[in-house]
């Protein structure tokens, strides 16, 4: 039974949330509108559970995992940490007056502040930056389904982002939050049942210095203190200027509604992410025991040889559901930047055929995700690829955005786009130039040099 629960478990729940999407597609009406930010309508329930499966992706429980296992407690805790404290800080700064602005992307907020020529340059970096967020996911579903269903790393990548495609392109933000209402529910329970699986038959062996409270992890250079504070910082200040994110925020039926939403969404994404980390110090000693290598994600390793095929059922599917929940509001979120914000069609724009900026939004779907494949074959990291695209969020808009953008009313065009295009660069260059990022080596694009080697 257990050779067919896992893979009809899992074929089963794709299906399942396929559907859903596609049934989303009803509440549309051919307006851009409905499909970006689902008529400005969502309710606190709805736009809770949707910033928190945006939080709780798959770098956040499998990236997570393999980094806690490897590092520590606190290298792989800085993610969904990360994640928390930004939903945190935008409920308290940002989330009522972006809210109360009636946006549809996050690139409107520089044109209205800035101006067109501000808008499509942070729209294009935006755009790059995502296609990462997305691979990272996509990166997880490949494993997965090489793992779980015998098919090839190359070919679970394309069948994941297909899936997520079709129902992205069909039903928009509706569909999104739909499916992100179930997946979050799935990932919840399944992360607290592994966690009391896991104390109750093995108890937490924590190895001497990598456990939560051995601060070290985040005060001494030698401990890995940089990487972690890098980590929680990226996250924490560059999730604020997320494209998927704010789409959120936008959709929300009230500021109120969006501040509340971040709060609970703060609060989730810590409930469900802490525990991957405890679970990982735990696992390579529990692995031993049973005789095990762990080849690929120590998690996956975890889920096939030592728990029972009905809760590694129920925990797969969690780790899916995180890759689904943030793919497909990569993949909206960015596509619509590409219609909306870089070619610059409007949403009160129509021809003969309907909605243009719809239909072309649509359309950009397919090549975003053409994108995110791309990065995913060529970097098969999921930590990696979640730290960049946010690494270079901090970097592009963090400063036009929030103090300059927000709280600065004499912040100027020639200022931001100083600070989008400057960060962006220096960042891009500096990641060419490093052989290793993140501990992970560079695959994606390397400039050999004699300056900069793996310590520095």
């Amino acid at each position: 039974m257990a050779d067919t629960l896992l893979p009809g478990g899992i074929i089963a729940f794709l299906i399942a949330t396929l559907g859903i999407g596609v049934y989303a597609s009803k509440q549309i009406k051919g307006d851009s509108v409905n499909f970006l930010v689902a008529g400005r309508g969502l309710t606190l329930p709805l736009a809770a559970a949707t910033l928190m499966a945006q939080s709780v992706d798959s770098n956040a429980t499998l990236g997570n995992t393999d980094l806690a296992s490897e590092f520590g407690f606190w290298a792989g805790a800085s993610l969904p940490l990360g994640l928390a404290l930004c939903l945190f800080l935008t409920a308290l700064f940002f989330a009522k007056p972006m809210n109360r602005m009636g946006l549809i992307t996050l690139p409107d907020f520089y044109r209205v502040k800035y101006g067109r020529t501000t808008e499509w340059v942070a729209a294009v970096l935006m755009v790059v930056s995502f296609s990462f967020l997305l691979a990272g996911n996509l990166v997880a579903g490949g494993y997965l389904f090489q793992t779980f269903l015998g098919m090839s790393y190359t070919i679970g990548v394309i069948l994941l982002a297909v899936i997520v495609l079709i129902y992205t392109a069909s039903g928009g933000l509706f569909a999104v939050a739909y499916t992100d209402a179930i997946q979050v529910l799935i990932a919840l329970v399944g992360s607290l049942c592994l966690l009391g699986y896991i104390r109750l038959n093995f108890g937490f062996s924590i190895p001497a210095g990598t456990g939560p409270f051995a601060l070290e992890q985040m005060t001494s250079p030698a401990a890995g203190s940089l990487v972690n504070w890098a980590t929680l910082l990226a996250l924490g200040l560059g999730d604020i200027v997320a494209i998927d994110f704010m789409a959120r925020i936008f959709s929300a039926e009230s500021p109120e509604t969006a501040q509340r939403a971040c709060l609970i969404g703060s609060l989730g994404t810590v409930i469900i992410g802490v525990p991957f980390s405890i679970i990982a110090l735990s696992a390579p000693e529990i692995l031993a025991t049973a005789g095990v290598t762990a080849e690929g994600p120590i998690l996956y390793a975890l889920l096939q040889n030592v728990v029972p095929s009905f809760l590694a059922l129920l925990v797969i599917v969690a780790i899916l559901s995180a890759s689904l929940s943030t793919a497909d509001g990569a993949i909206l979120g960015t596509s619509s930047v590409i219609a909306h914000n870089i070619l610059g069609i409007r949403h009160d724009q129509h021809n003969g055929s309907g909605d243009r900026l719809l239909a072309l939004t649509r359309s950009m779907a397919v090549v975003i995700t053409a994108m995110g494949v791309f990065f995913a074959l060529k970097v098969p990291q999921t930590g990696v690829l979640l730290l960049l695209a946010f690494d270079l969020g901090v970097c592009r808009a963090a400063g036009p955005f929030g103090r300059g953008g927000l709280f600065y009313p004499k912040a100027t065009k020639e200022g931001a786009l100083a600070c989008i295009i400057v960060g962006s660069l220096t960042r891009l260059l500096l990641f060419a130039l490093m052989p290793v990022t993140f501990g992970i080596k560079n695959t994606l694009v390397y400039i050999p040099n004699s300056i900069f080697y793996c310590r520095f």
